[in-house]
């Protein structure tokens, strides 16, 4: 049976509790919506950990786009059940008092890294991020921590987060899980309809296609998207776009 927690001080007594000594732990940290990508990373940390902690917590602090934040889909009732059947066995489920004591007034900041791609549009979105999940792992304290590779420029920017700030937790990743059609899974498909979903996948196919960027952007646009960026970095082609206001973004292996 899975057990919902609310407040920090209840999760943290727990945490230092007798029913966590010598055990692992594992953690998840989501925004809810929860799909086959989360529940892969979920799957992942019940296999590797005697203990799975999973959150539920939509963050306004990355939000560069109140809309955005406002139209993001709350499925708690549907996500509880998806984790009581994986058999989870913590899920934290904070409000903004109990996350924010401080008001977001302090912050972690990143100032290289984190200013490029999608940091590059949306200011103070990894500053969000990189607090959030900061608050998350002093809090739940997991020998492993289950991001995906979707949103591969949070995952290196976590990663180096964990590294600078010296935080006894391993950062585990996964690789993209998508659909048939090759879209990667992400809570705001939920806002594409049927027809929408089908334009979609026409994005990872171009990312994967060998053509140069300006062509990809040139056929993009000419599927109606509407592209923010799309860009080489590293080993990876990296892509934002928009399809009927629905921001969509993808990274693949050059």
């Amino acid at each position: 049976m899975t057990k919902v927690i609310k407040k920090v001080k209840d999760f943290i007594k727990l945490r230092d509790g007798n029913l966590f000594l010598n055990k692992s732990v594992g953690f998840v940290p989501t925004m809810g919506a929860l799909h086959e990508g989360h529940i892969a990373l979920i799957k992942k940390s019940l296999k590797q950990n005697d203990i799975t902690v999973v959150s539920i917590y939509i963050n306004p602090t990355q939000f560069d786009n109140p809309d955005d934040l406002k139209k993001y889909p709350n499925t708690f009732n549907q996500d509880l059940q998806i984790l009581k059947k994986l058999k989870v066995d913590y899920l934290f489920h904070p409000n903004y008092s109990q996350i924010y004591p401080d008001n977001y007034n302090y912050r972690i900041i990143e100032t290289d890294f984190s200013k490029k791609l999608c940091g590059k549009f949306r200011p103070g979105h990894f500053e969000g991020v990189l607090t959030i999940v900061m608050k998350l792992l002093n809090i739940v304290k997991p020998d492993k921590a289950y991001f995906g590779e979707k949103d591969y420029q949070q995952l290196q920017l976590v990663k180096g987060m964990v590294k600078a700030f010296f935080i006894n937790t391993k950062i585990i990743s996964h690789p993209t899980v998508r659909t048939k059609e090759g879209l990667a899974l992400s809570s705001r498909n939920l806002r594409l309809n049927e027809e929408q979903l089908k334009v979609a996948a026409e994005f990872p196919r171009l990312l994967k296609s060998g053509l140069s960027i300006k062509k990809i952007k040139s056929q993009l646009k000419k599927l109606g998207f509407e592209v923010e960026y799309i860009e080489k970095f590293g080993d990876r082609i990296f892509g934002a776009v928009y399809l009927e206001n629905i921001r969509l973004i993808d990274n693949v292996k050059v």
